[in-house]
């Protein structure tokens, strides 16, 4: 890794593992310890937000440069030795215990969440980079399941063979879907390969048959992405998800050299374009969290706690239950 590059990260509170593996303490994790206040994939998930181990084991490896990625780009290299699991996640630990080392002392933080939050029980495997690169994942997802910790992959679907080959899924996965057609992906999403469009494709084709909770997030941008509703549905449709999370762009990180404060949609913006999107699709708004700009699509009677949904096996869901049938023919 270019040092200069590395010293940059360092300075953005990354903290580094092997080249290629990091992690870096979620603003809702300081919120959280701090001040009570919780992301969304805890009021969504029932995930704790100060027991979250925000994580990439791909940090410098992306198919894609997209503009409202957090990230720093233009600093991509190929991995030549990747990290154990095992090896990785009880160094990301370590590294997450130092970083929140400093809140013990912080009379606004609550000695019980502290302790909590030096062990992490929840892996959110979606930092930087394009986590399915990692030629391991498979044995991490297993190695974090062993631990009890759950687990969220956030994948940009231009790996799908990494995807189908994985023998372990995690307890969720995300496939950012930025874009309705071919032409506006190429300028949301800038992608580095020629067929990424494609791939992303197989990977929609791929979803409806995996064992595991299945998630849609469209990341809109003012401007770029955010239109044409029934093209996103058409899409949506052929993944077959069991939910969807429209999401608006956050002006942060990276991003703010890319694109200006003008491309955050308003919360209402975001709200009418899920609606949209779940009167299509015949599916229900669930959950919304306006500071997150996010809006949560499903079914109604879904279990969303992602440890009560797993607790007899497979998340149940209109399309887990249609895949079991079918299995069973």
């Amino acid at each position: 890794m270019d040092e200069e590059y590395r010293q940059t990260l360092i300075r953005q509170h990354y903290r580094i593992y092997r080249d290629h593996a990091a992690v870096k303490l979620c603003g809702w994790m300081k919120q959280s310890l701090l001040h009570q206040c919780t992301c969304y994939k805890q009021d969504f998930y029932g995930i704790q937000t100060h027991r979250c181990l925000q994580m990439t084991p791909a940090l410098n490896e992306c198919t894609h440069l997209c503009p409202f990625c957090w990230r720093v780009e233009g600093k991509d290299f190929e991995v030549k030795e990747w990290a154990e699991p095992k090896e990785m996640l009880d160094a990301l630990i370590d590294y997450q215990r130092l970083l929140i080392s400093g809140f013990k002392g912080d009379e606004r933080c609550d000695p019980v969440m502290f302790q909590e939050a030096m062990n992490p029980t929840q892996v959110a495997c979606s930092l930087a980079g394009e986590p399915t690169i990692y030629p391991y994942l498979s044995e991490f997802f297993k190695e974090c399941h062993s631990r009890g910790m759950t687990t969220f992959l956030v994948t940009n679907g231009t790996m799908p063979e990494r995807i189908e080959a994985l023998d372990t899924l995690p307890r969720q996965i995300y496939v950012t879907v930025a874009a309705p057609d071919k032409a506006t992906y190429a300028k949301a999403c800038r992608p580095k390969i020629k067929d990424g469009w494609e791939r992303l494709m197989r990977t929609l084709e791929l979803f409806p048959s995996l064992e595991t909770r299945t998630v849609v997030r469209h990341t809109l941008v003012q401007g770029v992405n955010l239109m044409d509703p029934e093209s996103y549905a058409r899409l949506d449709r052929v993944a077959d998800p069991d939910l969807i999370e429209p999401k608006g762009y956050v002006f942060v990180g990276g991003s703010r050299q890319r694109l200006t404060v003008d491309g955050m949609p308003a919360f209402e913006t975001i709200k009418d374009f899920s609606k949209r999107i779940a009167d299509i699709l015949g599916m229900d708004v669930l959950r919304e969290k306006a500071d997150s700009r996010v809006v949560l699509l499903g079914h109604e009677g879904m279990e969303l706690d992602v440890r009560k949904a797993w607790e007899k096996g497979l998340p149940p869901s209109p399309r887990m239950d249609r895949l079991t049938a079918d299995m069973c023919q």
